[in-house]
């Protein structure tokens, strides 16, 4: 059985977990599919948006396998020459459709998406302190990146869970949907992503994401670039035709 499952609908990639005896729990097989799936995702110039989710009602994903745990030796860890690919390497747009339990890894992994979408039933946490370690796949990075500061440190530090609306209070997710609504809704969204022009898509999310830690002159000349470049493309000729013939743009991604 695929530890990943792989479905491509027009130019949408839907990708899922698909460890549901064990929660979607991370493990070695999870980790090399899905970064298998992911350059194909890059790659694959047919494809616009992706939607990473998780099977079952139970859970997105409840973080790392305890079980394929093992000690460390204490020594700092190299860089990988070929680090893997995830959501927020790449410039297309990755929504995470979240519902159950989205914990620890599972929370890292739906922190590398643009958008989160969580069902009414989802919980999110970072519970590594409560078995003596610590988030490790991006845990301590980003969710201060993206929620106040003291609420990401209540998180981290005490293992707690928090529930759907929380995570809506507090912006880490843009919206709640009951659970049967979750991939409709993720759906959705995808789908008017994919009415937009592609290139000028992945020109916005690379200067959203470059830009976040650069000053804000850095950041508008950042953004001065990638509209130099959009400029210059079949599809925002198309765009701009379209808007003055009122008709729908047939943008090809060029």
């Amino acid at each position: 059985m695929a530890a990943v499952i792989y479905e491509k609908k027009g130019h949408i990639a839907i990708i899922t977990l698909n460890r549901p005896e064990a929660l979607n729990a991370l493990n070695a097989d999870i980790h090399r599919e899905l970064n298998e799936t992911m350059v194909d995702f890059r790659d694959n110039d047919d494809l616009w948006v992706a939607i990473l989710t998780g099977t079952g009602d139970r859970a997105f994903s409840a973080g790392a396998d305890i079980k394929g745990f093992q000690p460390g030796t204490g020594e700092a860890p190299q860089r990988r020459s070929e680090p893997p690919v995830r959501a927020d390497t790449i410039w297309k747009p990755v929504i995470a459709a979240i519902h159950g339990y989205c914990l620890g890894g599972g929370l890292e992994l739906a922190l590398t998406c643009d958008v989160r979408i969580a069902a009414d039933n989802a919980q999110l946490g970072q519970p590594e302190v409560n078995i003596g370690f610590m988030a490790g796949g991006g845990g301590t990075q980003r969710l201060p990146r993206f929620i106040p500061r003291a609420v990401a440190a209540e998180i981290l530090l005490t293992g707690n869970r928090i529930n759907a609306e929380e995570a809506l209070r507090w912006g880490l997710v843009s919206r709640v949907v009951p659970r049967d609504q979750l991939m409709s809704t993720a759906m959705e969204i995808a789908e008017t992503i994919c009415q937009r022009g592609p290139l000028g898509i992945r020109a916005t999310k690379e200067a959203i994401i470059r830009g976040y830690d650069m000053t804000l002159p850095d950041g508008l000349y950042l953004e001065a670039e990638k509209v130099a470049y959009v400029r210059t493309t079949d599809d925002f000729m198309e765009g701009a035709r379209a808007f003055a013939q009122k008709r729908t743009p047939d943008y090809k991604g060029k």
